[in-house]
């Protein structure tokens, strides 16, 4: 009876057998349909932000991006990205640390308000900072006593940033450190390492590139996010406009050349983005395939005066 059983193929050979067996017709027509959705909705977008920048030529181009509104605009977005990005990282790295290597009481609410700006839109995010630090906010009249300005002014757009990105480099990072595991960590401990040579020998290395994607996606999001500071800037000219709202202001003014050209900058950024987004994955991947398949090894020489166990 058991040779007329069906002889077992392993997984990856069914799938091929179901590809091989696949009708030509229906591969063609699912490449047809994916192809000519990403030309839509992607590459004809983008080519028309450029066409229309250089509609007038490259010397109108310069000149809508040199103006002084457009440059203060580009300065303000740099300077927020600066500010905003280092900070995230630190949270991002700290609050995944704390929740992939220790239990404690209130662990699942701080996943949930680390999930926060995912589920709240931005413009209500703006308007909650403006309830809180606007003239009649909770806390607008003492910091109108102490002269600073928070609602209308850089730091509220630095507040707004930070909140709408804070979960991007948070979220990379403790799911890779969730995968890898603290195996490494316990070894080095064991041999008397101190916690911040776990930390800068053992623990970044292995979480590099997921601290790099997340650092990417929040660097992104910093210099194109509209609704959370379009709520709280006070869309002052020179002052508090970054580039998404200047290309607003120069659309809603009608000129249409210098609305693209700062746009296509938003452009070059996010294609800069998706290529080391691409970057990163495949270095991750590549990596992930070379890696020995044995057990886990220190990454690192503890200095010999660590290295006695007392």
């Amino acid at each position: 009876m058991s040779s007329s059983l069906p002889p077992i193929r392993s997984v990856a050979s069914r799938r091929q057998v179901g590809v091989a067996a696949e009708r030509p017709w229906v591969r063609w027509l699912l490449t047809a349909v994916a192809l000519a959705f990403v030309t839509t909705f992607l590459l004809v977008p983008l080519a028309l932000v450029f066409f229309e920048a250089f509609a007038k030529g490259p010397a109108a181009y310069l000149s809508a991006i040199l103006e002084d509104e457009a440059l203060s605009a580009i300065r303000l977005t740099v300077v927020i990205a600066t500010i905003v990005v280092p900070l995230n990282f630190t949270f991002g790295l700290a609050a995944a640390w704390l929740l992939a290597r220790y239990d404690f009481f209130g662990k699942s609410l701080l996943l949930a308000l680390i999930d926060l700006p995912f589920t709240v839109s931005p413009v209500i995010s703006g308007l909650i900072f403006v309830l809180l630090f606007g003239a009649q906010g909770w806390f607008g009249p003492f910091f109108a006593e102490h002269g600073i300005s928070i609602i209308f002014a850089v730091p509220g757009i630095v507040i707004a940033t930070a909140f709408v990105t804070f979960s991007l480099v948070a979220r990379e990072v403790l799911a890779v450190m969730q995968a890898q595991g603290d195996a490494e960590e316990e070894a080095a401990f064991m041999l008397g390492a101190s916690g911040w040579q776990i930390l800068r020998h053992v623990t970044l290395p292995k979480i590099r590139w997921g601290v790099l994607y997340g650092v990417i996606l929040c660097n992104a999001r910093a210099m194109g996010e509209f609704g959370a500071v379009s709520v709280v800037s006070g869309h002052v000219r020179g002052q508090t406009n970054t580039m998404p709202l200047e290309v607003e202001i120069l659309y809603n003014e009608y000129r249409f050349v210098g609305a693209f050209a700062v746009a296509s900058l938003l452009t070059v950024l996010a294609v800069a983005t998706l290529v080391l987004k691409k970057v990163v994955e495949r270095t991750v991947g590549r990596q992930r395939r070379d890696a020995p398949a044995g057990g886990a090894r220190l990454p690192f020489a503890l200095p010999a005066q660590t290295t006695g166990l007392r």
